[in-house]
């Protein structure tokens, strides 16, 4: 089964090798017909502390590398 992988934004890199990513997710209410925007933070994995924030980046589901993560940056978009 492929991982799942999600964009978002860096909003937090204070931590030693771990970044909080704000990821923003739009679909339409079932009865109101509405667009909706709601949003979540994943904390991810960053080896090398390369990402800061307001970077806009990939992440991918991974094995847990602590009590929080899940998750491990990918990538960043241009």
């Amino acid at each position: 089964m492929p991982k799942r992988i999600l964009q978002g934004k860096v909003v937090s890199a204070q931590n030693d090798q771990t970044v909080t990513v704000l990821v923003e997710r739009r679909f339409t209410h079932p009865v109101l017909k509405k667009t909706i925007k709601k949003s979540k933070k994943y904390r991810a994995h960053d080896e090398a502390n390369a990402f800061k924030a307001g970077d806009e980046v990939r992440i991918q589901e991974c094995a847990p590398k602590s009590k929080t993560k899940r998750w491990e940056v990918v990538s960043q978009l241009s």
